[in-house]
């Protein structure tokens, strides 16, 4: 198999790849880092299904040795495959304990209008939220749930930022990602392609045990973890659901949220068929 070799951490080519930590060097290139083995081998099986381009692997020899699968998988699809120093990865990974496996991707979202030009179903948007891990986590909910598509809209955070790529492990690759769109916007689109609008609300008026909405195309709008949706997006919204709190908690995560709200919507569009 061949390959090339990175051995100097100190190199202007591992700065390039140290600047895609950064939101707006990745917006510039368009590319992002997909660290891990199961986020690569999801980047390659979706370069494989023409559904992203990975531009590059690198591997230190003890994960090149340990991944041959990954790394057969990538010259199979015409990915160049470089062998890295451990003093390398480690330069350019974003973790603690790297796995010695780095794919760099280009971005896989899609615009608006094609996302709703796929008649979707079921979607979740995301308004203002900051945390890359909750963010990732919903990514990773929806694309279990079965969902169309996540939308980053709004102040939210970058999905290609590394924390939420390694939380979606490898969801971004499964199901349309839209960004840079204002909240108002991805919901007047989506409402207007028929899907009923729903937010996700502790003081909502409604119970998701016992809404009777879910089985009807629906978007789901989830808010910032300390306040929530927007008002005038709540004021719009054809209801606001709250999930029942049933002990003592006195709420639940962003995650955990949208987790159950997905697959209640899931099951009941399941049920309704």
């Amino acid at each position: 198999m061949a390959s090339t070799e990175l051995t100097d951490p100190g190199s202007a080519r591992v700065r390039r790849l140290q600047r895609l930590a950064r939101r707006a060097f990745r917006a510039d290139e368009r590319r992002f880092l997909a660290e891990g083995a199961q986020v690569v081998r999801e980047a390659l099986l979706a370069a494989r299904e023409g559904k992203a381009v990975v531009v590059e692997l690198l591997a230190t020899p003890d994960a090149a040795s340990r991944h041959a699968d990954l790394l057969a998988a990538a010259e199979s699809t015409n990915v160049p495959v470089t062998v890295a120093t451990p003093a390398v990865l480690d330069k350019v990974s974003e973790t603690v304990t790297p796995q010695g496996l780095i794919a760099v991707v280009g971005f896989v979202d899609v615009s608006l209008g094609e996302l709703v030009a796929g008649r979707p179903r079921l979607v979740a948007v995301l308004a203002d939220v900051r945390d890359p891990g909750n963010a990732g986590s919903v990514i990773r909910a929806a694309d279990a749930a079965g969902a169309d598509g996540v939308v980053f809209a709004g102040d939210s955070v970058d999905p290609y930022n590394g924390k939420a790529v390694r939380a979606s492990v490898g969801g971004l690759f499964h199901l349309p990602l839209v960004v840079a769109v204002t909240v108002e916007s991805a919901v007047a689109a989506l409402r207007d392609a028929g899907l009923s609008v729903l937010v996700a609300d502790g003081s909502g008026s409604r119970d998701l045990d016992t809404t009777d909405a879910l089985e009807q195309p629906t978007v789901w709008v989830f808010g910032n973890e300390a306040w929530g949706v927007p008002d005038d997006v709540v004021e719009a919204a054809d209801a606001a659901v709250r999930i029942p709190i049933y002990g003592r908690a006195e709420s639940l995560n962003l995650a955990t949220a949208a987790t159950l709200c997905l697959y209640a919507s899931a099951r009941a569009q399941r049920d309704s068929r």
